[in-house]
Order: structure tokens, then sequence, then C-alpha cells
């Protein structure tokens, strides 16, 4: 009996790697198994739930996050592979009570319609933005978003709000 009680206080042994991330300017240690994907530690673990698991496959783009300013899907990304990285998710964007300008379109647009595509659409979109690689009409914009799909069709509405918030962002 006297031993169950000296371990009584003991803290319960770690489970996992470590990890440190900077998630939406929040430095986070956590542990996590070695096989972890980083949507899941991002979901299950931070429980920032606005970043969706879609097809689970990279086919969808409804995991979009931002690492390092670049534009991961992150059902495809271990989470040990960005120790030490930046991490943006949806709920990153805000300042705030102020939307991100390409937030704010989407939803003057009406550019979501069930809303589950919706975060990496908005994700994508900041990305294609701040790329200078990337034409700004039409053709350039949708072949930039083509790794995102919307299963309800707001694609012309999409479109609309990322030419609006490109004009609001001066580009």
């Amino acid at each position: 009996m006297a031993n169950t009680s000296a371990n009584a206080g003991a803290a319960a042994p770690v489970e996992g790697e470590p990890l440190t991330l900077t998630v939406n300017g929040q430095r986070r240690a956590l542990h996590v198994a070695p096989n972890a994907i980083l949507l899941d530690v991002l979901r299950d673990q931070l429980q920032l739930t606005g970043t969706k698991k879609g097809c689970d496959h990279g086919q969808c783009g409804a995991c979009t996050v931002h690492v390092n300013g670049i534009s991961i899907n992150s059902c495809l990304s271990l989470a040990l592979m960005h120790e030490g990285d930046a991490v943006t998710t949806i709920e990153g964007l805000a300042r705030g009570d102020t939307l991100h300008p390409v937030q704010a379109a989407f939803w003057e647009h009406d550019a979501y319609q069930c809303g589950y595509c919706t975060s990496g659409q908005i994700m994508s979109a900041v990305a294609v933005l701040a790329d200078k690689r990337i034409g700004h009409d039409d053709a350039a914009v949708r072949e930039a978003m083509s790794g995102n799909i919307c299963r309800c069709g707001a694609y012309r509405n999409i479109l609309a709000a990322i030419q609006d918030a490109r004009s609001r962002m001066g580009g």
C-alpha cells in the first residue's frame, strides 16, 4: 500500500516524441506519436478545428495551413517534420475582431455554402495572393486554386472574393 501512495503524486509518464511549434503566433510544446499527422495534432491536441479533414489524401485542400509562410496540405505532413516551424491556421488569420481581407471578401461574396472547404480555400487564397509568380487574371487564379475542391460549386463566388481581396490588399 505504501508503494501505491508513494507513486500517487508522481507525474504520469509522457508519451510520444517532443515537438515545439509556433502556432498562430503562440509557442506550443507537445508530445506526439512518431506517426502523428500535422492535421490531427492541430485538431485533436491543440483544438484548432477550423482546419478540416477532407479526403485525407491531399487532393481536396480542406486541410490547407501555412508553414513558414508556405501553404501545405496538413494531412500529408508528419507533425515531427515541423519541429520549430511557424504554423498558421484559419484561426490565426484575423487580428482580434478584424478579419483578414480574404476572410472579409469570402463573407461579402458568399464564397461558401456548406462551409466545409472554406478554411482551406481561404488559406490557399491568402498564399495565392502573396505569390508574385501567380498572374492576376481569373484563369491564373483558377489554376492556382485548382487543388481546392468545393463540393457545393461556389467557384464563381470564390474567384470573385479572391479578386476583391486582391484589390483591397493593393495588388
